[in-house]
C-alpha cells in the first residue's frame, strides 16, 4: 500500500484528492492536508467582494464527502515540505510522511514587495481569497456611502489579470445599479503593455475588446505601469516605455482600490534547492513531476511556468481552470502508472479557456495552446458569457458536494463553447 498526499483543497487539490481516488485502486491511502475543511470557488471572490454572493454560496464542505469516497483530512496548514524525507511537517509541529505528493498550495501573495500595499496595510483591498472578499465587501459598503475615485488593477510580476478586469467591470455594473455611478472615476492600472494582454500576449482582438469595453464603460487605463507605493489616498506608478526604461511618476487619488499582487511560491516550499525556482514555484517536468524528488508532482497556480513573453514591466503567465484541470488529471494517470511499474508518460494539455464576467456580460478568452504561436485564438463577447459563468459556479460546486472526479471543463466548458473538439489541441 501507498500513500499518496495533496497538499491543498483549491480547484486543483480536489479535483486531484477526487481523480486519484476514482483512480487508484482501493487499497492506497489518499489523504487531503487543508487548513479548513471547505472548498472556496475563488472564482466568485469579485462577486463575494461587490455583496453579490455570501460565504456559503461560494463554498462547500469537504469532510462528508472525502470521508464517503475513503479520503483522509488532515485540517491543518502545512509548515514545511521536506522532500529529501518524503515527509510533510504541520502547522501542530506533527509529520506527515508520504510516498508520493501532489503540492497544489496555490501562491503566496507578494503584497510586501511594494511599501503600504494589501490588505495588512489597510490601504488596498484584494479578492485573492475569500476573506480578502469578504473585507473588500466591508470596505465598498463604507465607501458607497462617500463615493469617490476608484483604481482597480494588477502590480508588476502579476500573473493573474482576468480577476482585476472582471472586478472592474462588475464594480462598474454595481455602481450604476445604485445610481452613483456618476461620481466615482475609475482608473484600471496595470503592469501589461497593453489593456487586454492578460499574461498571454493577447488572445484575438481582446486589445481591443477591453479598450472598446473600458470606454464605453468610462474606466481610464495605464499600463507599462510599476506601483511604486500606496499612500492613504494615492498610489504612486512609474510608467515604462517599451524598451522598460521610466518615462513618468504619477500619484493617482483613491478613495477604493484593488490591486492584485505578484505571486510566489508558499513559505512551506520556498528555499527547497532543487524543489522550487528562486520564485518558490515548484519545478516540474511535462510529467508534472519535480526533477529532483521524483515522487514530488505539483499543479496548480504554485507551479513553475515561464512568462509567455518578455514585456517592458514584468508579467508572468496565468494558470487558468481548464489548464489546472488537465495538470491533475495527468498526475493522477501518471502515479497511477508508478504504482504498476510503468514509466510515467501522461502530459497536461497547454491551453487557456477563460470565462470572464463583466456584471451584466462577458467575454470568453481561448488560447490553445496557451504559448503562441496558436491553433486556435479568438475572444468573443455576450451575456451568455455572464450567464455561463453563473451556470459553471453552480455546477463545479455541486460536483464537490457530490465528491465528483470528473474533468469539469472537459465536460461543461468546452461544450458550451463549442469546441470540445480541440480539447487535445
Amino acid at each position: 500500500m501507498s500513500h499518496v498526499v495533496v497538499v491543498g483543497a483549491g480547484i486543483a487539490g480536489t479535483s486531484a484528492a477526487f481523480e486519484l481516488r476514482e483512480t487508484l485502486p482501493a487499497e492506497h491511502r489518499i489523504t487531503l492536508v487543508n487548513p479548513v475543511p471547505s472548498f472556496r470557488f475563488v472564482p466568485s471572490n469579485p462577486w463575494v467582494a461587490v455583496g453579490w454572493r455570501k460565504e456559503e454560496q461560494v463554498t462547500a464542505p469537504l469532510d462528508r464527502q472525502l470521508e464517503r469516497k475513503n479520503i483522509d483530512f488532515v485540517a491543518q496548514p502545512v509548515a514545511k515540505v521536506d522532500p529529501a524525507a518524503s515527509a510533510l511537517t504541520l502547522g501542530d509541529g506533527s509529520v506527515l510522511p508520504y510516498d508520493f505528493v501532489v503540492l497544489a498550495t496555490g501562491p503566496d501573495l507578494a503584497f510586501d514587495e511594494i511599501p503600504g500595499f494589501g490588505p495588512d496595510a489597510g490601504r488596498t483591498v484584494s479578492i485573492c481569497t475569500l476573506e480578502h472578499a469578504q473585507h473588500a465587501w466591508e470596505a465598498y459598503q463604507r465607501f458607497v456611502e462617500t463615493p469617490g475615485p476608484v483604481v482597480i488593477g494588477a502590480a508588476q510580476g502579476a500573473s493573474c489579470f482576468g480577476p482585476a478586469y472582471e472586478f472592474a467591470m462588475i464594480l462598474d455594473a454595481d455602481l450604476r445599479k445604485r445610481r452613483i455611478r456618476d461620481k466615482v472615476p475609475m482608473t484600471f492600472v496595470t503592469s501589461e503593455p497593453y489593456v487586454g494582454h492578460m499574461g498571454l500576449g493577447g488572445v484575438g482582438d481582446s486589445q481591443g475588446l477591453m479598450e472598446s469595453e473600458f470606454r464605453q464603460r468610462h474606466i481610464k487605463w495605464i499600463t507599462n505601469a510599476k506601483v511604486d507605493s500606496v499612500e492613504a489616498e494615492q498610489i504612486a506608478i512609474t510608467t515604462h516605455d517599451t524598451h522598460g526604461q521610466a518615462v513618468e511618476s504619477l500619484k493617482i487619488d483613491y478613495r477604493f482600490a484593488m490591486l492584485l499582487p505578484a505571486f510566489r511560491g508558499v513559505a512551506a516550499v520556498r528555499g527547497a534547492e532543487g524543489l522550487v525556482n528562486p520564485r518558490g514555484f515548484v519545478v516540474i517536468d511535462e510529467h508534472q513531476r519535480n526533477p529532483a524528488y521524483p515522487n514530488v508532482y505539483a499543479a496548480g497556480v504554485g507551479v513553475a511556468l515561464p512568462p509567455v513573453e518578455a514585456t517592458p514591466v514584468p508579467t508572468g503567465a496565468p494558470k487558468t481552470g481548464y489548464m489546472i484541470e488537465s495538470m491533475v488529471s495527468a498526475i493522477a494517470h501518471n502515479i497511477a502508472a508508478e504504482l504498476e511499474g510503468r514509466e510515467p508518460t501522461a502530459t497536461a494539455t497547454w491551453n487557456a479557456i477563460c470565462l470572464a464576467d463583466m456584471g451584466d456580460t462577458g467575454i470568453a478568452f481561448v488560447a490553445l495552446p496557451q504559448m503562441p504561436p496558436r491553433n486556435v485564438t479568438w475572444a468573443k463577447k455576450g451575456k451568455w458569457v455572464h450567464l455561463g459563468k453563473i451556470a459553471f459556479e453552480k455546477y463545479f460546486l455541486r460536483k464537490v458536494r457530490q465528491g465528483a472526479a470528473e474533468t469539469i471543463y472537459e465536460r461543461y466548458v468546452l461544450k458550451a463553447l463549442g469546441i470540445e473538439k480541440l480539447k487535445a489541441t
